[in-house]
């Protein structure tokens, strides 16, 4: 393993994390565990032989574990360790600290997890006060089941148990109506319109930093 030789707990950390594509591995397995297929769909412009070093490097730092789910499935998974889960409020203030930035050229869209990930950065808790209410988001044919209670935003995958509201879209278009002047109509809502219309109002975007 490369090490900045630096006791540092900073350098410690970049040590095991901050190889080109090793954050955002934790970035995508946040959310829960993957197969090495589905990370290469979160992570496109990845190659398969980088991806596969840079889990590799993961697992020897203890951030990532393999583990083989129970049949029928019987597939491999990969899965943050304990160690590796404390990473997520480090990735989300990141997230926030870079939501400030240009977004880059060429106008790629975010992938699924990330953008479920974005929504955690950007939530707004001001904006949830009072606000008590429960969500499935249909995005494409991924569900993630979010919850806006005492001031928080909870979302993990999988369906919801009586949500109030359902909202059904893609990724690209939730974002355009949340961010980018888009309209809300273009959304599949079925439930609580007021509870919809409370949600998409607590993701205010980032303000440039320059």
């Amino acid at each position: 393993m490369r090490t900045y030789g630096d006791p540092c707990g900073v350098a410690r950390a970049l040590d095991r994390i901050g190889e080109r594509w090793a954050l955002l591995v934790v970035r995508e397995l946040i959310l829960g565990p993957k197969r090495f297929t589905d990370l290469r769909t979160g992570l496109p412009h990845v190659s398969p032989d980088v991806l596969a070093q840079r889990l590799r490097e993961l697992a020897g730092a203890g951030v990532v574990q393999r583990r083989t789910l129970a049949p029928p499935a019987a597939s491999q998974v990969y899965e943050l360790t304990d160690w590796g889960r404390e990473l997520e409020p480090v990735v989300l203030a990141l997230g926030r600290w870079g939501s400030r930035a240009p977004f880059a050229p060429g106008g790629a869209d975010l992938g699924v997890d990330a953008f479920v990930l974005a929504l955690k950065t950007l939530f707004d808790p001001s904006a949830a006060e009072s606000l008590d209410a429960s969500y499935e988001l249909r995005l494409g044919e991924h569900r993630f089941h979010a919850r806006v209670a005492g001031g928080r935003l909870d979302i993990a995958r999988g369906d919801a148990d009586r949500p109030d509201a359902t909202i059904e879209t893609d990724p690209a278009t939730l974002a355009s109506v949340l961010w980018h002047g888009g309209r809300a109509r273009d959304l599949t809502i079925d439930g609580d319109q007021s509870a919809v219309t409370r949600f998409l109002s607590l993701f205010p975007p980032a303000r440039p930093a320059v």
